[in-house]
Parts: structure tokens; sequence; C-alpha cells
């Protein structure tokens, strides 16, 4: 496991960990598997997202996730940000996260945009007080100040990405966790999303960076994981992890 860096606490520490998931959810398990080691189990139509994965990540540290599309890159940060558990091994986090995963997920369609925007945070932990003293901020950060009593199923995909980042990057969480969720949006307002980015981590916040894009990925990251088959092939600085990433897809 790539070890934190001395002057610099972990954060983050991923042992051995692995997952499994079904690729039939009809699939049986004999009544031998039910007495079996949890890690041994043979579970018929289950596959492996992830296995043996180890690494640990400072504070203040910019990881960059890269790998080809169904290798275990969400996975991982879902792994991060304990939304689920790993089957073998163990994911230690210390500190809370602010997650920008499947960002819009929380929000209630009926609910006006001003109710989301309370709901939501308060569900990430922030105090009503927090909320109010917050919400102007929110609100011009995501340029949708006109449509605070509209219902949130009226939105368009793009609006309910930018009040979505609005509302998580205003958690004081040290961890911030990004899955590809700035595709949506037009350029103008996309770059002042990674600004907002940028400044969280002058100040100091860890982040766990999910994309396809090289040119964002070397912008945020010093670091990288490359993952393939589910298995964390190389953990090294961005741009070797990039060059080896595309040595091996053009190959």
């Amino acid at each position: 496991m790539a070890a934190a860096s001395e002057s610099r606490p972990a954060v983050i520490d991923v042992t051995d960990a692995g997952i499994r998931f079904k690729r039939n959810r009809r699939a049986r398990r004999s009544f031998k598997d039910l007495f079996a080691g949890r890690a041994r189990r043979s579970r018929p139509g289950e596959f492996w997202a992830l296995r043996n994965v180890d690494f640990s990540v400072s504070a203040g540290e910019a990881i960059g996730v890269v790998g080809r599309n169904g290798q275990g890159k969400s996975t991982l940060l879902k792994l991060v940000a304990e939304v689920i558990l790993p089957d073998e091994g163990s994911v230690s986090v210390r500190g809370g996260v602010a997650p920008l995963i499947e960002i819009t997920g929380g929000f209630v369609d009926d609910l006006t945009v001003r109710d989301n925007v309370f709901l939501t945070a308060g569900l990430h932990g922030m105090s009503r007080a927090e909320i109010e003293e917050r919400f102007d901020e929110i609100i011009e950060f995501a340029e949708i100040g006109d449509f605070l009593d509209t219902p949130y199923k009226h939105l368009s995909s793009g609006m309910r990405v930018r009040i979505a980042f609005a509302v998580v990057t205003r958690l004081e969480e040290p961890i911030l966790l990004v899955d590809e969720v700035l595709a949506v949006g037009d350029k103008a307002f996309r770059e002042k999303c990674y600004r907002r980015i940028e400044e969280l981590l002058e100040g100091g916040r860890t982040l766990f960076f999910v994309s396809h894009n090289e040119r964002d990925l070397r912008r945020f990251c010093t670091r990288g994981l490359y993952l393939d088959k589910g298995r964390l092939v190389l953990d090294a600085p961005i741009d070797e992890v990039l060059e080896r990433y595309n040595a091996d897809y053009n190959s």
C-alpha cells in the first residue's frame, strides 16, 4: 500500500479491499456457501468489481482515478464515500466527505428549489442556521435566483447540476469526492465550478477525482490511481499514470 506523506496524516486508508456484485439477481447460493468464510464463498453469477485494492491518501492530496469504463472507478469512489461497504478488506476514512457523486440524488421533484436546498444541505449535516447563512451565496453561485419557487422537476439537467454543486461545495467536509459530475452544463459555468474546486484545494481540502478528461486530471491532481479490471495496477504521479493508461489503451 502506498504510504501517506510523513508530514501529513492519512485521511483515507484502503487495505486489500474488494467488492462483488451479482450479474443476475436470481443467482442462487448453495447450502454449503452459507457456512463458508465470507471472503471464500463461491457465489454463482457474481463478479469482483474491485479486488486487492491497497492505497493511502494524505490530507491535502489531490488524487485522480484513471481507467476505462467498467473498471471500478465509480465503485471505488462509493467505497471511499462509504455509500457501499467492501466484501473483503477495509476502507477507513478520517473526516467527513462532500460527495459530488450522482450529484442530483436526494433532491425531491415536487419540492421547490428553495425547499430542496434546505432539505439536501440538512441531509448533509448543515444546521438550519448554517443553511440560512449560506443560502444567498448558494443561489448566487448556481445562478438560479429566478427559480427559487419553481418545482425541482421543472429544471433542466444543467440547472439541477448547478444547484447541487452549489450546495455540496458549501459543506465544510475535509474530503471532496468528484465523479464526472460537471459534464452537464455550459462551458462558462463549468469553469466557475473548476475555480471553486481549486479554491477548496488551496484551502487544504483532499480531492478524490474520477474523470476521463486528461486536461482536468492534470489541472487538479498530482497523483493518479490506474484501475484495470477491478485491480489497482499503478499508483504514481498523475503524468506517469496517464502515460501508462494511454500506452495500454492505444496498444
